[in-house]
């Protein structure tokens, strides 16, 4: 599998005091990472991380993912631009050290192996976490439906009026 947005760091490069990273996509990047969301247009993407080490190889990390991204709106269809702003923890630890029975309320685990965090697609990730999965434009308003139409009408078939035919 291809990442789109690699941002590697060792392990080892995070000191006891901790580190603050910050992963910023470029605009191929953006594209890419579109094309994976299924989003019409990433116009920008940019998360801070700040990393502390709490134990052999396990490194929590605090984020703050910014992105600007073009959604379509499911009740007009119509495209619109919108805003993302998330904070999130998550833990990276060694593959093979993940709990085998995840918790639900617990942070979220991401193996990393030969001693180099991707920080890139974390983001990712959190970026693919955030994303509305029914995205609706401010201004969008549901169409009448038949029942409001016809106010008349009642009852469980009242979806029948319109078939009956003129006297």
């Amino acid at each position: 599998m291809t990442l789109e947005l690699r941002r590697p760091l060792a392990a080892e490069a995070v000191p006891p005091g901790g580190r603050e990273v910050l992963v910023e996509a470029n605009p191929a990047e953006c594209a890419v990472l579109a094309r994976r969301m299924g989003l019409p247009a990433l116009l920008s993407l940019n998360c801070a991380f700040r990393l502390i080490p709490v134990r052999s190889g396990v490194i929590a990390a605090e984020g703050h993912l910014k992105a600007r991204l073009v959604q379509i709106c499911v009740v007009t269809l119509e495209e619109f631009e919108t805003e993302l702003d998330e904070r999130f923890t998550v833990r990276f630890l060694p593959q093979g050290t993940e709990r085998d029975d995840p918790d639900p309320d617990a942070e979220d685990e991401i193996p990393y192996h030969g001693g180099v965090l991707d920080l890139g697609e974390a983001a990712a990730e959190q970026l693919a976490l955030g994303l509305d999965p029914y995205p609706r434009k401010p201004d969008a308003v549901l169409p009448p439906t038949g029942s409001e139409q016809d106010e008349e009408a009642v009852g469980p078939f009242a979806g029948l009026v319109g078939l009956k035919p003129p006297p």
